[in-house]
């Protein structure tokens, strides 16, 4: 650690806190050299958790993707905020076991699978956009398997 005043190197801590609710130390540190105080944060450094697109492109995952999906197929559910918040990050906790990266097919097959098990008027909405269904029968299709395997 170099100072940010005078960049000496010779740096101590005077004192550590626990801030933002635990995720990161804040440390006040002082330079021996120019004797000024300046304030240093440690927060856990997450692993890059990547999305490969059907394009063979990648990108980082945005929650906030699966959120809105989940949310537009939930609309006048009785859904709130936070249940939607604790199923994203099920299913996000769910594919990083797996690896470093998952398809758009691994997150919309585990958003259905979710849906299937919590709300089968969500499951219907977002399968339909997911599975693009273009008639009606694709629906009949979908709820007739639906009520299937809940006779099963």
């Amino acid at each position: 650690m170099r100072c940010p005043f005078c960049l000496c190197s010779d740096v101590r801590v005077v004192d550590s806190r626990v801030v933002e609710e635990g995720n990161a130390i804040r440390r006040r540190r002082v330079c021996e050299g120019c004797n000024k105080r300046f304030t240093t944060y440690e927060r856990i450094e997450e692993a890059p958790f990547l999305v490969v697109k059907r394009s063979g492109g990648r990108e980082p995952f945005d929650r906030s993707k699966v959120v809105a999906g989940m949310r537009a197929s939930l609309k006048n559910r009785p859904f709130l905020d936070s249940d939607l918040e604790s199923a994203v990050s099920e299913i996000e906790d769910r594919l990083r076991l797996a690896g470093d990266e998952c398809s758009t097919d691994q997150i919309g097959l585990s958003v259905l699978e979710w849906l299937k098990a919590n709300d089968e008027v969500g499951y219907i909405r977002f399968a339909s956009v997911y599975k693009g269904f273009e008639a009606w029968h694709d629906f009949e299709r979908e709820a007739v398997s639906l009520v299937k395997k809940s006779e099963g």
